[in-house]
């Protein structure tokens, strides 16, 4: 894996580093003594509300195994309770048009209407959606007032939040996606657990602890 000096991934080696998740998004038996999860300590505490547990998903659109997790966020998001607080951070890569598409439908509310979709137009339609014309298009093709698009994406505020977004994939020691941490403590990936659904189980183990007060 790679890390995220100079606020940028390496897209190809990072994506190869978690090669052990199949397009089916299993993944091969956990290599033996590698850990499953790590203890983290970030700069800042977690951006939440007292009596929250913050839960965070490190991703990018253009990766297959982002992609493959998805389905499986979306489950483990059903059964959480109300003091779970979770929430999507996109991580830069070279080209970081995708954080940009993202923290875009953001400033727009779309993402919860629009993230899956994205998704499809990468991966399974094969679009780029790695330059603005892209991008504009396929946003007007959803229903996105182009001019309005064209605004977001070069906006202030879609600027700093991938710059927040950056600097906190950074403090949280990301180097690699898909990501998942609590609370500002640990730190897991399926990479890591051997699965999608051992890295969510771990999860759900350390809100537990956190829950109890646990460190």
């Amino acid at each position: 894996m790679t890390s995220l000096r100079r606020r940028s991934f390496n897209a190809g080696l990072t994506c190869t580093a978690l090669g052990m998740i199949g397009l089916n998004g299993a993944a091969q038996a956990q290599p033996a003594g590698k850990p499953e999860f790590r203890l983290i300590k970030p700069e800042r505490t977690p951006d939440v509300d007292k009596g929250k547990i913050e839960v965070i998903e490190f991703f990018w659109y253009g990766c297959p195994h982002c992609n493959a997790l998805e389905p499986s966020i979306r489950e483990w998001l059903k059964r959480q309770p109300a003091d779970v607080a979770f929430r999507k951070v996109h991580v830069p890569f070279r080209e970081e048009k995708h954080q940009q598409l993202y923290y875009a439908l953001d400033s727009l509310g779309k993402t919860a209407e629009l993230n899956d979709k994205v998704f499809h137009a990468i991966h399974v339609e094969r679009l780029g959606l790695d330059s603005n014309k892209q991008i504009i298009e396929w946003a007007a093709k959803q229903g996105i007032d182009a001019k309005l698009m064209e605004q977001t994406l070069e906006s202030f505020g879609v600027k700093t939040k991938m710059k927040k977004a950056t600097n906190l994939a950074t403090e949280h020691g990301v180097d690699g996606v898909p990501a998942l941490t609590v609370h500002g403590r640990f730190y897991t990936a399926p990479s890591m657990a051997g699965s999608n659904g051992a890295a969510l189980r771990l999860v759900d183990q350390f809100i537990d602890q956190v829950r109890k007060g646990g460190k």
